[in-house]
């Protein structure tokens, strides 16, 4: 069954309700049932603990004598002349203070002498007698001292001096005592049982609250006596009063506390919703509210709550999302404007040649020579190929953005790239390129046109910015997995910052109003997204020595087949 949470108005009309009431019961619970039955509960449990303790005293002084008297047996069992034996014990009676004389008794010449007993009182002369055997008719008997005793047993109830004990023999002759009164003691003999039970703590009081238990010792015949005195049950009775007392004043905070804790709570979710509403007229679209929830918690705060949780989640989605969107207007606007400016720049260029070499071709007023014509279309030719170049560039871009790009992996000769890639840039610009590739050089895996394409880029960006009069050097090395090419050239040292930014669109060395080199600030862009595509990664390094280096790292096409 679902918990229903209460209102305000049904929350406080039963926290008033149990505030009052749950207190007054427990008051009339606790004076009516509990204090005078568990006075007396407690009373009599008190009372039997106190018998068994004195129980276990004297017995664990007994014990103790037992043990030392087999020391006794032992020795004189050590000793072959009976006379000798007879001083031995002597002289440890006069020395020993647990036991104060010695005896050996043979069963055979005292026809009255019990063996099966152990421990024998004699309460005509006060004496407590252990028996102990030496061997098949001879038997050693130690008195102990029964000052020992006394000092001993009441070692564990010295803080209940209320309590009045007495340890009597068969005979109701008392033997030892604690908080003697001779009244009390003469009324409880007079009020034991004329049959007692052995061995068990057993209540014999005639008055309720004045508990009074016997434990009779059947193995050496003393009875221990425990009363509980008038003046202890009026102690423990002002005890009680003073718990219900302190009931009552536990039960007054406990009202009071309940009340203000309800209202803490109360204020403090009221004033979560209030913040929650104040953030989110500042245009605040985060701050949620987190009331506490207990069984303080009325169900209108919890559903309050959870309402503008939920609205102002949906309300947070929105504007993430608008300003998501107002982000990618930003890049769409700021890359169309890139766009627009840097193929406006570049394109005017080539198309600039193209339209004057074709005119000057087309001039039917002058004569053209053979060989200027074969420079003016051999430019056409360049400058188309440029063109084509600058195209295909603009056109691989959406695909690197989408992760659309069509890999077509094989075996690819990288000489053979890297070769065709210099020959496609020397016919623009008469530079020196240094191929140090090997003919022997393993095959890589990689697509051979976007490798092509890679190259190229690579190569016309060091043309760009290498100082003149430098060549440029491409340089291969590999191992058991990858191939690892560089293209090396001379240039300005570029700092850190900005070489982490050169793999941006649009990213040049030289701005709008400085530009000295051609380019749309792509190269590097579509090198990165092309290698990776393949599998393989690129980086950039710049030394304070002026030398400018890009690293291409490629798979080994054998590598790949065996990891196949």
């Amino acid at each position: 069954m679902k918990f229903k949470r209460l209102k305000i108005v049904e929350q406080i009309i039963i926290i008033s309700l149990v505030g009052v009431l749950v207190p007054s019961v427990i008051a009339w619970f606790v004076i009516n049932n509990v204090s005078q039955h568990s006075i007396r509960q407690e009373l009599g449990n008190s009372a039997t603990i106190i018998a068994k303790i004195i129980e276990n005293n004297i017995f664990s002084v007994i014990n103790t004598d037992e043990h030392r008297i087999n020391e006794v047996v032992i020795a004189v069992n050590h000793i072959p002349i009976e006379n000798k034996q007879k001083l031995f014990l002597q002289d440890l009676a006069i020395n020993s203070n647990v036991f104060k004389d010695f005896e050996i008794i043979r069963p055979s010449e005292n026809p009255d002498f019990d063996k099966d007993k152990n421990l024998i009182y004699n309460s005509d002369t006060e004496q407590l007698w252990l028996i102990e055997k030496i061997h098949d008719d001879k038997y050693l008997k130690a008195e102990i001292n029964t000052k020992i005793i006394k000092d001993n047993i009441f070692n564990n109830i010295e803080n209940e001096n209320n309590r009045r004990i007495y340890v009597v023999d068969k005979t109701g002759k008392l033997v030892f005592s604690h908080n003697f009164e001779e009244q009390d003691f003469n009324k409880s003999i007079k009020q034991l049982p004329v049959t007692l039970v052995n061995n068990i703590v057993t209540r014999f009081d005639e008055i309720k609250n004045q508990p009074r238990v016997y434990l009779k010792m059947d193995k050496i015949g003393l009875i221990i006596i425990v009363n509980t005195s008038k003046e202890l049950t009026e102690s423990t009775i002002n005890k009680a009063r003073l718990k219900i007392l302190a009931a009552f004043l536990v039960a007054a905070m406990v009202t009071l506390l309940l009340t203000l804790l309800y209202c803490y709570y109360l204020y403090f979710n009221i004033r979560q919703l209030f913040k929650g509403i104040i953030a989110l007229s500042r245009g605040n679209y985060k701050k949620q509210i987190t009331p506490l929830i207990n069984i303080f918690t009325p169900r209108e705060i919890i559903f309050l709550a959870e309402e503008f949780n939920e609205m102002i989640n949906e309300i947070n989605d929105s504007y993430k999302k608008l300003k998501q969107k107002n982000k990618e207007l930003k890049q769409l606007d700021s890359f169309r404007s890139n766009l627009v400016d840097t193929v406006s720049h570049e394109l005017r260029t080539p198309l600039t040649s193209i339209r004057g070499y074709t005119s000057r071709l087309l001039r039917t007023d002058i004569e053209i020579d053979e060989e200027t014509k074969h420079k003016s279309l051999l430019i056409i030719k360049q400058q188309s190929e440029r063109l084509s170049r600058m195209i295909e560039d603009l056109l691989v871009i959406p695909d690197i953005e989408g992760a659309k790009l069509n890999i077509n992996f094989e075996p690819v000769n990288l000489l053979n790239i890297v070769e065709a890639s210099i020959y496609s840039v020397k016919n623009i610009e008469d530079r020196q390129i240094n191929n140090e590739i090997t003919n022997d050089f393993p095959l890589i895996l990689a697509d051979k046109d976007r490798l092509e394409q890679v190259m190229i880029n690579l190569i016309s960006n060091a043309n760009k910015y290498a100082y003149s009069d430098t060549a440029i050097k491409i340089t291969a090395k590999h191992d058991e997995e990858k191939a690892t090419i560089k293209v090396i050239n001379q240039s300005d040292y570029i700092e850190k910052a900005v070489l982490n930014t050169l793999f941006d669109k649009f990213i040049r060395l030289d701005d709008k109003t400085t530009r000295t080199t051609r380019g749309t600030g792509l190269g590097l862009y579509i090198v990165k997204g092309l290698v990776e595509a393949m599998n393989g990664t690129v980086s950039l390094k710049s030394t304070d020595d002026n030398v400018f280096t890009v690293k291409l790292v490629f798979p080994l096409y054998k590598e790949v087949n065996n990891a196949d």
